[in-house]
């Protein structure tokens, strides 16, 4: 009986499954065989000529009826009160559609339909020879007591199934909500990623430009080197803000820009790109194989790294910057920088920060299960650490 509930009130179901025709089937034969049987009986207590005739033919089109109980049910079941009134035939076929009414219509027809089935009850017990074997009070109660059964379990029916869909729909809607988490988490990755490239090639772009402008006396060699720089870079700063912007826009994602993603590999690339603009940088790379680090952890160490660079060139050019990456599978890959803390005010040419660099490194450090601390040691010295998990 769970697969007679529709989805809606008030609405059939659009199609019928292999399941409901097995279902409707056995309905429709137990209809059938019930209603012989009550036939049967009245016959036996002197059920003779046109009544009979009234009486088998209402029943067999109740019966035949029940094929359609899913598609009109309200509709068949002001069909089946009157033909009560004169058929035992029709009985079983009349109930099982006052349950198709309560669990598929709303609770106020259902009662409708009961209320009209115990109206025609005055009239079944006035030709029905076998009625006056029971008294009338008890006649009636068991009546009424069978039509409410029917009309509760309708509705219980009904109720638990409305339940059932609604934990889906809500299920749905939490499934929803989870992958647009998904999809607004990984578009904020993406959009750190690009930051970090972003604010690289800037700062890159301010210091070839301030060696021009505070240089004068460059070779013309230097000032081509400078230049070009600037002229490639510029470019590629423009690209990586519209593909920030792109990634941060409301809309669809199924277009949404390819971040790159860099590894550890392209360490060697990012120092000597760092070390063009006059940053005394000295590397200690301690890794033997730098394409054996998981492109998981690459990655990460990789903008630790440069953004590590980037701070170093905002607030303290001119101070040279060590760093040293070491690591080993089951060790960990450590990441430190150190520079001298400025102890002069930042010129009017220094480059703006927003604050975040070091907050999106610990966040990042955090996210992929490692440490990081930051701070002046006991020399006075600026240095930056980063511990990431490196399995075997």
């Amino acid at each position: 009986m769970g697969k007679l509930v529709v989805p809606d009130e008030g609405e059939a179901p659009s199609g019928r499954s292999r399941r409901d025709w097995i279902v409707d089937g056995m309905l429709f034969l137990l209809a059938i065989a019930l209603g012989a049987a009550s036939l049967a009986d009245q016959i036996h207590f002197g059920l003779r000529g046109p009544l009979l005739f009234f009486d088998v033919a209402g029943g067999a089109a109740l019966c035949l009826a029940l094929w359609w109980r899913r598609r009109w049910p309200f509709g068949l079941g002001l069909a089946s009160a009157p033909i009560l009134a004169f058929s035992s035939f029709a009985w079983m076929a009349a109930g099982i559609i006052l349950f198709t009414v309560a669990a598929y219509c709303r609770w106020q027809l259902a009662l409708l339909l009961a209320g009209l089935e115990l109206a025609v009850l005055p009239v079944n017990r006035a030709v029905q020879p076998e009625a006056d074997s029971l008294p009338a009070l008890a006649f009636y109660v068991i009546c009424t007591l069978t039509l409410a059964a029917i009309v509760a379990w309708g509705m219980f029916v009904r109720s638990r199934h409305q339940a059932q869909r609604e934990r889906a729909r809500h299920a749905e809607t939490e499934q929803a909500l989870r992958v647009e988490q998904i999809r607004h988490a990984e578009r904020t990755r993406i959009a750190r990623e690009m930051h970090d490239v972003l604010a690289h090639r800037i700062s890159l772009l301010s210091l070839h430009a301030g060696a021009l402008e505070f240089r004068p006396d460059a070779s013309p060699g230097e000032i081509a080197r400078a230049a070009a720089v600037i002229r490639a870079s510029a470019p590629q700063a423009l690209e990586d803000l519209r593909a920030v912007i792109g990634v941060l826009r409301d809309g669809s994602d199924t277009e949404a820009p390819q971040p790159p993603q860099p590894t550890l590999t392209a360490l060697p690339g990012l120092l000597e790109e760092s070390r063009a603009p006059g940053m005394h940088l000295r590397a200690d790379v301690r890794v033997a194989d730098l394409a054996t680090v998981p492109d998981s952890v690459g990655r990460h160490a990789l903008r630790i790294v440069q953004e590590a660079l980037t701070n170093a060139r905002k607030h303290a050019a001119p101070a040279a910057v060590h760093l040293r990456v070491e690591g080993a599978p089951g060790e960990g890959l450590t990441i430190e920088v150190q520079n001298p803390a400025p102890v002069v005010a930042v010129s009017a040419t220094q480059i703006p920060g927003s604050g975040t660099g070091l907050v999106g490194l610990e966040e990042r450090t955090a996210l992929s299960g490692g440490r990081f601390e930051h701070g002046l040691d006991e020399n006075g010295d600026f240095r930056l650490r980063a511990w990431l998990p490196w399995l075997e």
